[in-house]
């Protein structure tokens, strides 16, 4: 009864989109209204992700039983949004997703449908894992269509959706599936790891494919820090993302992120909070030249602010790790050339006997081209010598293959100090959005 008279509610009170090109010199504002849920906050935030916008600021407010957020958004290119097509289709997609539920689904295995067999994977990382899976697949006639790889901590996340070569179409024999999943589980093992995640036949549907990586990596706790030794520890030290938590009186916890700014940094934010059960009823984004700020007053979906501090711990550990895994390490290459059967298994391998480790990768096809990213260090997390990139691309071709730049290279943020309470301090404000000078306003 309760979730029918949910439904009814949102059927009666629709989400209402506003999107401005006027209110907002160097940005379009959208502005959302809609029926509180969990989740709402992401599934806004995850369709204006994949449309590769990027929200440069937000504020957010769901107390009360209703949402309400602003956002600035502009293209890849830093203009405003001012295709009408492609604004109204933005509507129309925020419009649709507010009124669902979104789906939680939390296993891990292997999903058929009719156009893909969608392979989840996860495991301890090493030089060479990549390669040792596509040459797998590979040799049981599966083709990589498109792919996702994360490396984070030591460990490994894929959402990996291959064909039948022979068909074109999902694998469905129940016996082949069985082969694949196990001959991959037995590559994921390796020689002594301890903690691999099992690999399972889900029931069908479809997910989010960066939001099942993010779910992969956290149920693999990849959170749990590793001690590193070498340069790279120091490093990694000076740069990693800062995050606070303090408890305002019995009401909300207060969490706030200082990063490096890079797309899709609120949406993977949001991820983690939402699939940890965390409700963020109040919250502000802004972001400034290659740093961000993020500030959220959050709940636990019982209700309670964090309590213990062991809870304060996992949650600050599970922020960074979020805020760190799609952080791209090391030289960007990006691969153009003609799709075949066995091409990935072949470009891995001589990544892997040139010594180069993929820290992340991009796995797309297309009207039987191939367009591939992968970013790439030595095996040690260092440059790679330009010397053995000037090689790997004889071997391939340099036209197929081209380097794009090194995100190992980029410039730290400036430090500055931690401003806590800053949103508290502005509150009534950011609820009546008088920074974006809205053209409207709802009683």
């Amino acid at each position: 009864m309760d979730d029918e008279y949910a439904k009814l509610i949102r059927r009666v009170n629709q989400p209402r989109v506003v999107i401005d090109n006027n209110a907002c010199e160097d940005a379009t504002v959208i502005q959302v209204d809609c029926v509180n849920k969990h989740g709402i906050l992401l599934e806004v935030v995850q369709v204006l992700t994949d449309m590769n916008l990027t929200i440069t600021k937000a504020y957010i407010s769901s107390d009360g039983g209703w949402f309400m957020d602003v956002f600035n958004v502009v293209d890849n290119d830093g203009n405003k949004i001012r295709d009408k097509e492609v604004v109204d289709y933005i509507q129309r997609r925020i419009e649709t997703s507010a009124g669902f539920v979104p789906s939680l689904r939390g296993s891990v295995g292997v999903v058929p449908s009719e156009e893909h067999t969608s392979i989840e994977l996860a495991g301890t990382d090493r030089p060479g894992l990549l390669s040792e899976v596509c040459a797998v697949l590979a040799d049981l006639r599966c083709n990589v269509v498109n792919a996702e790889i994360w490396t984070h901590n030591t460990r490994a996340a894929a959402v990996v959706h291959v064909t039948d070569d022979s068909t074109g179409r999902a694998i469905t024999d129940p016996k082949r599936l069985s082969t694949i999943k196990e001959l991959l589980c037995n590559v994921l093992k390796g020689n002594d790891d301890l903690k691999t995640a099992k690999t399972t036949l889900s029931a069908p549907g479809f997910m989010h494919r960066e939001r099942r990586l993010h779910q992969i990596m956290l149920a693999d706790r990849d959170y749990e820090r590793v001690e590193r030794t070498g340069v790279r520890a120091t490093e990694e030290g000076s740069s990693r993302p800062q995050v606070n938590l303090l408890n305002i009186e019995k009401d909300y916890t207060v969490i706030t992120m200082r990063s490096k700014d890079r797309p899709k940094l609120l949406f993977d934010i949001v991820c983690t909070l939402t699939d940890m059960q965390y409700v963020v009823f109040h919250g502000m984004v802004n972001t400034g030249r290659m740093e961000a700020y993020q500030e959220f007053y959050i709940r636990h979906v019982d209700g309670l602010p964090i309590s213990s501090e062991a809870e304060r711990v996992r949650v600050i550990q599970c922020l960074e790790a979020a805020i760190e895994r799609r952080a791209s390490e090391g030289l960007e290459l990006e691969l153009c050339t003609e799709d075949r059967l066995g091409l990935l298994s072949d470009i891995t391998r001589i990544f892997r006997e040139n010594s180069l480790c993929i820290k992340r990768a991009l796995i797309c096809t297309k009207g039987g081209k191939a367009n591939d990213t992968f970013y790439v260090t030595d095996v040690t997390g260092n440059p790679v010598d330009p010397k053995i990139i000037d090689s790997i691309r004889r071997q391939i071709g340099r036209s197929a293959l081209q380097v794009k730049h090194s995100t190992a290279l980029a410039p730290e943020p400036p430090h500055q100090e931690t401003t806590i309470g800053y949103l508290f301090g502005n509150l009534f404000k950011a609820r009546t959005f008088q920074n974006f000078k809205l053209i409207r306003s709802y009683s």
